[in-house]
């Protein structure tokens, strides 16, 4: 889980980051997750879970833009260039 709470992601959304967001909330896959929530939805009289995502949409905030989540596999250190190679 990469951080308690849930959110609506920023990474992962295709209308309003709200599938995407739970799936990072319980470490599920995204897509996975979109097609049960589709398929459940046709299934069920009157298409609720279209309701219940505009709701869902209201309800959960948005992810805070972070310089480095904990879920990026960016670098802690500078790089360092062939310039700087030589001049030490």
């Amino acid at each position: 889980m990469a951080k308690s709470g849930l959110y609506r992601s920023n990474r992962h959304n295709m209308i309003a980051g709200v599938m995407g967001g739970i799936a990072e909330r319980f470490g599920w896959n995204v897509t996975l997750l979109r097609i049960i929530f589709v398929l459940v939805s046709c299934m069920s009289a009157a298409f609720p879970g279209i309701i219940v995502y505009l709701v869902l949409w209201l309800l959960i905030p948005k992810q805070d833009l972070q310089l480095n989540p904990p879920y990026s596999n960016s670098y802690q250190q500078s790089i360092r260039t062939i310039q700087d190679d030589h001049v030490k």
